[in-house]
């Protein structure tokens, strides 16, 4: 193993879970100094850990000398990785809620804007002076409304915005918000999430970021988030990390110049004769074609390495942005597909095959057709009097170590139903009008079209568990 490809897997093995500060506290004490401290005393430290997190935040929001701000943007960045969760959380509700908008300034605005009167319009010399004063008040008054209407931690994000580091640490921050929510649903800090996001989609615009041709020559610190962050099919080895960036092979990132090294969002490109069929074939049929042959370009993974940037719609550029390189380096390839997961399809299937085992046989959907039900009956040698044929669907799927994939009387058996109902999960099964899963409406709603399922396209546990390992092609035309 060579320095580099050592280096790449201890880095990443060694990764830090959560970001931490890189400078020693001063505050901190040996075991031996501390190990006549009461409890008493460790919830003091906490406590006045946490104040002075809150007064360096109100310190960045508050302050006017610019000398000071970056003092105050340091301490705060920080210190607020030195607190707990639930002191985290704390202070981020204070945020939302003590730094919110001044309603009653909004609201006395609002009432002074309703009583003015419009201008009259109909074009005389005295009207027309009339009704410049009435705009200048208007206009004075909807300068105010905005004004009014911008919540305090606007402050606090524009200025770590342009602050070294601030933008990563807007990402963690963000992550640790939608941590919250998942677990409350709390009105103000929804409404501080919400602008936080469309701060980052301004900021994270498709004109600030930088595409990037990863190889295997970029630095063992930029390879060591690629092998992290891959979150579609991890990757086993350092042979499957040189495979994925070698010949045949193309793997393309966004960076942003205030998180220099470390990509936001990649993507992983095959370059092939025909779409593939299943994930083996990519990933570990050898050797790869001559590129000069390709002439299908196959984006078979797509992974963001920042939590806080859920919602914000990388990916969609991405792929657009990548279909055009290649499209302009290698005019032979014709052909831009995917070959995608379907991480929602079992959950929704077990959940609808549990559901009308439940029901009474009035309001029972029936999932299989006639035949399908006799074959799986008799595949698995259950008799017709005793079960169902949607009570053996579901005890086969549900058995473990997934035996039903190594019988060949049972997998015939299932791959009929399986697909079919893959189909209308994929295609009618809709969540306010769009495709249930997520990944299918992701694609949908960038253009794609959907082209062909695959059967056993992904045989990993992870493939069997999301979609019994069926795959789909989405055509990017």
């Amino acid at each position: 193993m060579n320095k580099k490809g050592l280096s790449v897997l201890m880095r990443t093995k060694m990764r830090p879970l959560s970001p931490v500060s890189s400078k020693v506290n001063p505050m901190a004490t040996s075991p031996q100094e501390r190990s006549g401290n009461s409890s008493q005393n460790d919830l003091s430290y906490t406590q006045r850990k946490f104040e002075q997190v809150r007064d360096s935040m109100h310190s960045a929001i508050s302050i006017s000398k610019s000398e000071n701000l970056d003092d105050a943007l340091d301490a705060f960045s920080e210190g607020y990785f030195s607190l707990s969760v639930e002191d985290r959380r704390k202070l981020l509700l204070m945020l939302a809620r003590e730094y919110d908008l001044n309603r009653m300034q909004v609201r006395e605005l609002l009432k002074q804007y309703l009583n003015l009167e419009l201008p009259s319009g109909d074009g005389s010399k005295d009207d027309s002076q009339e009704d410049e004063g009435t705009l200048s008040t208007f206009y004075r008054l909807e300068r105010n409304l905005r004004h009014a209407l911008k919540p305090s931690y606007e402050v606090l994000f524009e200025r770590l915005n342009t602050h070294p580091g601030g933008l990563k640490f807007l990402s963690n921050m963000r992550a640790d918000i939608l941590s919250i929510l998942m677990e409350e649903n709390v009105a103000s800090l929804r409404a501080l999430d919400s602008y936080l996001k469309e701060k980052l989609v301004t900021w994270l615009s498709p004109a600030n970021l930088e595409l990037h041709n990863i190889t295997w020559d970029d630095p063992a610190s930029l390879l060591e988030k690629i092998v992290a962050y891959e979150a579609v099919h991890p990757i086993s080895n350092l042979i499957d990390l040189k495979r994925r960036l070698g010949v045949g092979r193309r793997c393309f990132g966004y960076l942003h110049p205030a998180i220099p090294g470390e990509p936001l969002i990649f993507i992983e490109v095959a370059l092939m004769k025909d779409v593939a069929k299943t994930i083996q074939e990519v990933l570990w049929d050898d050797p790869p074609i001559p590129e000069c042959e390709a002439t299908c370009a196959l984006f078979y993974s797509i992974s963001s390495t920042q939590p806080g940037l859920s919602g914000v719609n990388l990916g969609k550029f991405l792929i657009k942005r990548v279909i055009d390189v290649v499209r302009k380096d290698m005019p032979l390839i014709c052909t831009f597909a995917t070959l995608s997961p379907i991480p929602g399809f079992m959950t929704w299937l077990l959940s609808k095959l549990a559901s009308a085992e439940r029901s009474d046989s009035t309001f029972r959907e029936n999932l299989l057709k006639p035949e399908e039900e006799v074959d799986l009956i008799n595949a698995s040698g259950e008799s017709a009097s005793e079960n169902n044929g949607m009570e053996v669907m579901l005890n086969l799927l549900t058995s473990p170590n997934y035996e039903w994939i190594h019988s060949d009387k049972l997998t015939p058996a299932l791959k009929t139903p399986l697909m079919r109902l893959c189909a209308r999960y994929l295609l009618r099964e809709k969540k306010r009008g769009k495709a249930l899963d997520s990944v299918a409406n992701f694609h949908l709603q960038n253009g794609a079209m959907i082209g062909r399922l695959n059967w056993m396209a992904d045989r990993s546990e992870k493939g069997l568990k999301q979609s019994a390992g069926i795959m789909v092609n989405y055509i990017y035309r």
